[in-house]
């Protein structure tokens, strides 16, 4: 099996294939769990209760921030230290981190519970919106500590070599999701409250089937009697600071472009960015689904000294990147109004918007994928200072520049171009870092 012996294995664009599917298509299911939602809420519930889901969506990425922090940190000293033959070590770690995951999970939930209605408060919209953004957040608060957990219980579980249970389980809770959604919302009429609960129900069942895998000595990686070390604790978060200001920094410029929406498009423009979103996420989840699977063996191949296997990945990484790069562009383009309609119907304002909207905002997706391929590989390579560099202008800098300067000079579509732009300068700065590198690591 591909999946057992892929450290042993040579690595060919068809190995490499088999081993990533798995895990394109685990993090295509992850996206469509939010996705899901919006699908329902904008159906059933109309065009606010979308705009509700927009509003609060920076705590989101604040909760998936911290998780992919120590995911993607963690998981590369992990591999390197089992590359390095250090297998008692890398597991201690490896318990370690899981641990401090779940105390900062029931932290964020406690926090979230007591002070839901507070945090919507401080957005600028109607009533109506804000009592539905608070009951879906405060619904939601019971099951952050799953959402922590289950990020990194995929990510340990790619990493062991088990793509096809990675991704079983991600579609194990993808139908929970949808089942869910459908009884709580339109049989229940539980509303946005309805809409979490049954986000959540699709991230506790995959974590419960991952956690017990982990308990078996037959694993790649299980649990041991954890051993605490603040250095690894340290490398973990300097290392993910990356993939953790990416995730942050978006959630805060996701306001600034909500807000700069609102002013310009109104309730209904915020909805047509929010399904715009949501396309966007599900074809930019290929690369990130790709990039789940590369990682842990760059991490390994890095460690073990095995320069040629890493080469070898560089070269097909790009090649394919390229390929999913014109695929989704075309695909997103010219499928627009297919994609559009998912979410809502003709006679809805969103509906135009979104759609000049998505052929725009699409360009993007010629780019991204270089992009989160440069942030991820430093991340891999243990050099979390060059891979936060790279997020943090592509998601901050760069992207706040366009969202508040475009605006002025073409309206509401340079809103629209704001990211397409932001990720065509990051691809600038990520040539540049990509090259200077190349080198030191023998890429």
């Amino acid at each position: 099996m591909i999946e057992k012996n892929i450290y042993k294995k040579e690595i060919t664009f068809k190995v490499l294939l088999a081993f990533t599917i798995p895990t394109i298509l685990m993090t295509l299911i992850q996206a469509s769990y939010s996705m899901i939602d919006g699908i329902f809420i904008a159906n059933i519930l109309g065009d606010k209760a979308l705009s509700s889901l927009t509003l609060i969506s920076p705590f989101f990425n604040l909760f998936m921030a911290i998780a992919t922090m120590f995911s993607s940190g963690g998981c590369a000293i992990i591999m390197k230290k089992m590359g390095e033959k250090k297998d008692v070590e890398a597991k201690q770690d490896f318990t370690m981190l899981i641990i401090i995951n779940i105390i900062i999970g029931i932290i964020l939930s406690v926090l979230t519970l007591l002070f839901s209605n507070n945090l919507v408060s401080m957005f600028d919209a109607s009533q109506i919106v804000l009592d539905n953004s608070n009951s879906y957040l405060y619904a939601y608060s019971f099951f952050i500590i799953f959402q922590l957990l289950l990020s990194n219980l995929l990510v340990y579980t790619i990493a062991s070599g088990k793509t096809k249970l990675a991704m079983s389980s991600s579609i194990f809770g993808g139908v929970f999701n949808i089942v869910f959604d459908y009884i709580l919302i339109k049989q229940f009429s539980m509303g946005m409250a309805g809409a979490a609960i049954a986000s959540g129900f699709g991230m506790l069942i995959p974590c419960l089937i991952l956690c017990t895998q982990f308990f078996k000595k037959s694993n790649m990686l299980y649990f041991v009697m954890p051993k605490f070390r603040f250095n690894v604790l340290f490398k973990t978060i300097t290392n993910g600071f990356s993939e953790f200001s990416s995730y942050l920094v978006s959630g805060v410029v996701m306001m600034l472009f909500n807000t700069r929406m609102l002013s310009i498009g109104g309730v209904s423009g915020v909805a047509a960015s929010t399904i715009t979103f949501y396309v966007f996420g599900l074809m930019s989840a290929l690369y990130m689904g790709y990039m789940f699977g590369v990682s842990p063996l760059i991490s390994y191949f890095y460690g073990s000294k095995e320069i040629y296997k890493f080469k070898k990945i560089r070269v097909i990484s790009l090649k394919l990147i390229f390929y999913i790069a014109i695929t989704t562009t075309i695909i997103s383009v010219l499928g627009s109004e297919f994609l559009v309609g998912i979410f809502t119907n003709e006679s809805s304002e969103s509906y135009m918007l979104a759609i000049d909207g998505n052929k725009l905002f699409s360009i993007a997706l010629l780019f991204v994928g270089f992009n989160t391929f440069s942030s991820m590989l430093f991340t891999s390579l243990s050099n979390g200072k060059i891979s936060a560099i790279i997020s943090f202008y592509r998601t901050f800098i760069f992207l706040i520049a366009t969202i508040l300067i475009l605006p002025i000079i073409f309206g509401i579509n340079g809103l629209w171009l704001a990211v397409p732009i932001s990720e065509l300068c990051a691809l600038i700065l990520s040539l540049y870092f990509f090259r200077k590198y190349k080198k030191q690591y023998q890429y």
